[in-house]
């Protein structure tokens, strides 16, 4: 028993097994370490996040390197056979290879981070963590209507990024356009309801706007960009039918439904207010009484002419 513990602990296989498993252990004792002392460092919470992805990735290379120092004489001799494998590993996990590229393209192109609300993969949500394989998003919208949580998450494969297009409601600037039309019959007071949209957006989106004038000034700078208008705007069409007023203006991309409602519950009570000055069109079908037509059987036209 003792010659055959002593030939184990002499074998070099054994012996760089057991120096791999202690490799091993210290990154991983190490990586934990510092990932639970961030929080006594670090104070903003992605931040936080980031840093522990970075120790978490930095620990998979130091394993990778510590292994490859190990057995660098079993690597040398088995480079051929390594590539061949390598080969077909390639040509089997393209698309885990693919969804690895798409993390070092996420991390490093500004694609998206945590926190941003993006369409990706044909669905729309919040990114609430993006691994080296999978971006995880809590869904918005499908049978919610509205920009609000519908209760799923949504895990999507990194290799999107290359595949469709990555749309990103918060990237450079944190708020969207939004508008809504509202028709008005003809014979209103046209100027009374230009007025009364420009005084309701002003009071529930005036504050917002000049934060978002600001957001839209950096824009400008940094990007070959035409300098929108960000200020609420209404605009007029009028055809036979009635006037068709449109209300533009910018929200914050998480607000957009709840100000929408301030919006149009202001909206009700000062045209409720304005009276017959301003009066809501709607459709309306008239019908016709039809006019008597003679008609004439063609058997009796038969025997007329007989």
């Amino acid at each position: 028993m003792d010659e055959t513990l002593t030939r184990w602990l002499n074998d070099p296989v054994i012996g760089k097994l057991v120096t791999s498993a202690v490799a091993v252990l210290v990154v991983v004792l190490v990586v934990r370490l510092l990932s639970r002392s961030l929080g006594r460092f670090i104070q903003d919470n992605e931040t936080r996040y980031r840093t522990r992805k970075f120790i978490a990735f930095l620990g998979y290379v130091a394993v990778f390197v510590a292994l490859a120092a190990i057995f660098s004489n079993q690597f040398r001799a088995l480079t051929v056979a390594f590539g061949v494998a390598g080969a077909g590993i390639a040509f089997a996990l393209q698309e885990v290879i693919v969804s690895i590229a798409g993390w070092v393209a996420i991390a490093f192109g500004n694609f998206y981070r945590v926190g941003d609300r993006i369409h990706l993969g044909g669905i729309r949500g919040d990114v609430i963590d993006i691994g080296v394989l999978r971006t995880t998003l809590m869904e918005c919208g499908q049978w919610v209507n509205g920009d609000l949580y519908n209760g799923r998450i949504v895990r999507v494969a990194n290799s999107f990024v290359f595949k469709e297009p990555v749309v990103n409601y918060s990237a450079d600037f944190p708020f969207l356009w939004d508008e809504f039309a509202i028709a008005i019959r003809h014979g209103s007071d046209h100027r009374l309801v230009r007025r009364v949209l420009q005084r309701v957006l002003q009071d529930v989106v005036g504050e917002y706007t000049e934060f978002a004038k600001k957001s839209w000034e950096t824009m400008v700078s940094k990007y070959r960009i035409e300098d929108a208008r960000v200020e609420p705007m209404v605009t007029m069409v009028a055809d036979e039918n009635w006037m068709t007023f449109t209300a533009r203006y910018v929200v914050d991309y998480r607000q957009r439904r709840i100000t929408k409602d301030r919006i149009h519950s202001r909206l009700v009570d000062e045209l409720t207010a304005a009276g017959p000055k301003i009066v809501l069109a709607a459709s309306s079908l008239e019908i016709v009484e039809p006019s008597v037509v003679g008609i004439r059987r063609l058997d009796e036209q038969v025997a007329t002419s007989a």
